[in-house]
């Protein structure tokens, strides 16, 4: 019984999903807020499902291949609904294809994941699935700053972040005392009253993190691309220096 609860876990994950989806179409505005809520707290319980697994040494290819199609809708398909209830409702055919481009890369990306053997575990080859939906399901609450042309842009922006070879930090392989397992559930606890007593600020607040990392891959990506720029840059004035002592 003990171990299944990492399964449980990623089955509240999924569950949370699910309610998101649903909140997200409701009539009332403020809906909304708490569909990007459930999604935050589906990241809690994604962060805890993998610990747990690892602490109760209760990891298996079950738990593995349901923490992926969970994460699927989750943070794939409930917050491009959430983005598309929001924003692009009156965009037509167009947001159709870019709603669906998000949790198709998404898809993609655990699938790469899951078959990848070996390497470095310090990091992840790609924005991971959580981090992408949590910043474009609390994104979803600009709509108002924001153009629906930029929110697009920056939808399909974290979709090639999803799929792309750009290096991300894995908080997740940082240690913690089994002492402070105990902890987990209140902080679950505290998130979800925050959330409630302040649906339309707190995730907004969440969701700077989640932009700094997001952005940081972005960094990582452009400082590869101009050390690259400079490396062909040195080579061909080498070969021009050569040729021309020739």
């Amino acid at each position: 019984m003990i171990k299944a609860i990492p399964n449980m876990l990623t089955v509240g994950n999924l569950f949370l999903g699910i309610v998101a989806i649903m909140l997200a179409f409701q009539p009332d505005s403020i809906y909304v807020d708490y569909a990007a809520i459930m999604v935050i707290i589906g990241m809690l319980l994604d962060g805890l499902d993998g610990r747990m697994a690892r602490l109760l040494n209760a990891q298996s290819e079950f738990g593995k291949e349901l923490d992926s199609l969970s994460d699927v809708i989750t943070f794939g398909v409930a917050p491009a609904f959430i983005m598309y209830v929001a924003a692009f409702q009156e965009m037509g055919m167009m947001a159709m294809f870019i709603v669906a481009i998000f949790p198709i890369c998404g898809a993609l990306r655990l699938a790469r994941f899951n078959v990848q053997t070996g390497g470095n575990t310090g990091y992840f080859v790609g924005l991971p699935i959580t981090a992408a939906g949590g910043v474009l399901a609390t994104l979803a609450l600009y709509h108002n700053l924001f153009s629906s042309v930029y929110l697009s842009l920056f939808m399909l922006l974290l979709s090639y972040l999803m799929i792309s070879k750009i290096k991300y930090p894995n908080f997740k392989k940082v240690g913690i005392p089994k002492s402070t397992y105990w902890v987990a559930p209140i902080l679950v606890l505290v998130v979800a009253v925050l959330g409630f007593m302040y649906p339309t600020q707190f995730p907004k607040i969440v969701s700077i993190p989640l932009f700094l990392y997001a952005l940081y891959g972005m960094k990582k990506g452009l400082d590869h691309l101009r050390k690259k720029w400079k490396k062909s840059k040195v080579e061909e004035d080498d070969k021009a220096f050569h040729d021309s002592s020739l």
